[in-house]
């Protein structure tokens, strides 16, 4: 059983009891059902994000952050499915449509110590990477969309990080599924 501490239109604050019975505050997502994070791919390429992320900016973390188009399920569409969500977003994030999405896994957490959230991973196959629209920049939080090749993704992703970039743990589970099932 858990109190909210805290309770604003996006985030609570809560407190459950742990094991040994101490508090154990945690953020919760009141108004989506889940997260999906989508992996486009299309050939030999995959689309990252860059993301200027407030709270990252705010505690001196890094100015950027490599993503992948990613969103809630349910927060803006009332009866959203998981699959609903993966299209849309994919649609919105990154202006395009995917041929097969593949579900790697449903229950990621990121900081499971911190949030109760977690997250979808897709992996969004694409034959066609021309925009069927354009993409948003989701209240300025997206800057840039780059497409890299498969082959140099652990080369640019090392340039990044010693550039200061922030790499999220979704982005890099997203790109475990995918290379872990091309070496099986």
């Amino acid at each position: 059983m858990s109190t909210i501490l805290c309770n604003t239109e996006y985030l609570q604050l809560k407190s459950t009891p742990s094991k040994e019975g101490k508090s154990w505050v945690y953020a919760h997502r009141p108004n989506a059902s889940n997260v999906v994070v989508i992996l486009p791919v299309c050939n030999d390429e995959i689309l990252f994000l860059t993301e200027e992320r407030p709270p990252l900016i705010a505690e001196d973390k890094g100015l950027y952050c490599i993503g992948l188009p990613a969103g809630l399920v349910g927060d803006e569409r009332k009866g959203e499915t998981i699959e609903d969500a993966i299209v849309a977003e994919l649609k919105e994030e990154a202006g395009l449509k995917a041929d097969k999405i593949e579900i790697k896994a449903r229950k990621a957490a990121g900081s499971s110590g911190c949030i109760s959230e977690t997250c979808v991973i897709a992996i969004a196959h694409i034959k066609d990477k021309n925009l069927i629209c354009k993409p948003v920049d989701d209240g300025g939080i997206i800057i840039d969309r780059t497409w890299i090749k498969k082959d140099n993704v652990l080369e640019w992703l090392k340039i990044k990080d010693k550039a200061g970039y922030v790499i999220s743990s979704s982005t890099l589970g997203a790109l475990f599924y995918l290379f872990a099932e091309e070496k099986l």
